[in-house]
């Protein structure tokens, strides 16, 4: 019995992750309860994995300038540049945290204080401590773990290497 030789063909190009797929099955939270699909929301764009809490005094003295940050960069570009957040809660209730995001937070996005998958993000970010803003690429991929210090350090004009870093860019120079 003669048996034909298989001949696998990979694909030319591998399907590239997405945040979709970190955010796979999952919904996020807008800061007035909404419902919203990542796939929507975070497509084509740079991520800010905010890892915070309202019981978090350093948290608390971070949180505002992110906030200026994401409000000079999405309102206030035109167009809109490609970036968001989405807040990781360390907070210890639902409450605390909604409390948390309609007090303080600008108008990002949230992983659902109840969704155990904010146990598996902390591990895979290596998150030690908080606040942390983890930036990453579609792919989930880490563009920087020190977000905050160079929101700090820099201002707006650290988002210009984010953007470089995130293979994103093309779609978006003139």
């Amino acid at each position: 019995m003669f048996t034909a030789p298989v001949l696998l063909l990979a694909p030319l190009c591998a399907p590239r992750g997405s945040m979709v797929d970190v955010f796979s099955g999952r919904l996020l939270v807008s800061k007035d309860g909404r419902s919203v699909d990542p796939e929507e929301a975070l497509q084509n764009k740079v991520v800010g994995l905010y890892f915070s809490a309202s019981w978090c005094s350093p948290c608390r003295d971070f949180t505002p300038v992110l906030c200026d940050f994401y409000t000079e960069l999405l309102e206030e570009s035109q167009p809109p540049v490609p970036f968001e957040v989405v807040f990781i809660s360390s907070d210890h209730s639902a409450e605390e945290m909604m409390g948390y995001m309609r007090s303080m937070h600008g108008d990002w996005l949230a992983l659902p204080f109840h969704d155990p998958y904010k146990n598996d993000l902390k591990k895979k970010y290596n998150i030690t401590a908080i606040p942390k803003l983890v930036i990453v690429k579609q792919t989930g991929e880490v563009i920087t773990d020190k977000g905050r210090k160079q929101i700090r350090d820099k201002g707006l004009s650290c988002f210009q290497n984010w953007l470089e870093g995130a293979d994103i860019f093309q779609n978006f120079s003139s």
